[in-house]
């Protein structure tokens, strides 16, 4: 994966849960982004609705793979009270895999961030295979999923 271009989108700091593993951030991080690590600030026990606020006090674009978040009550609330912007991983695929496809949006997940105001849940999906075989560097889509619009 070819490193992004440091002057290539404003400084943002991507926050990666724990369900991503250590490939997804340590991807991010090689491709130029800076990524902080759900482990190198939280412990496993960390209940979601904890590490949740501490992110949206920070100012972290939480990146996860969990697609039930929206569902669970708490977790959604904190999205709310502490107005995180969260960028939802979907897809079944490796790690790497995923975190390559989201390298390749980043242009349009910065696009996305700077056009929407916390707190948000996006989706980010990888490129169609339709899309891959005509290019094989395709970025994917980012669409808003959380609040719904109106």
């Amino acid at each position: 994966m070819r490193p992004l271009r440091r002057d290539a989108f404003v400084s943002r700091v991507y926050f990666t849960d724990r369900d991503l593993g250590k490939q997804f951030p340590a991807r991010l991080r090689a491709a130029g982004l800076h990524v902080e690590w759900f482990f190198d600030h939280f412990g496993d026990a960390t209940p979601d609705a904890e590490w949740l606020s501490k992110a949206g006090e920070r100012g972290w674009i939480v990146v996860t793979h969990d697609e039930r978040i929206r569902y669970k009550a708490n977790e959604l609330a904190a999205v709310v009270q502490h107005r995180v912007a969260m960028l939802l991983v979907v897809g079944h695929a490796p790690y790497p895999k995923l975190a390559e496809h989201f390298v390749r949006t980043m242009a349009r997940i910065e696009a996305f961030v700077a056009s929407h105001r916390p707190p948000y849940i996006a989706k980010v999906f990888r490129p169609s295979p339709k899309e891959l075989a005509r290019r094989a560097d395709a970025p994917g889509t980012v669409s808003l999923w959380y609040p719904p619009a109106r």
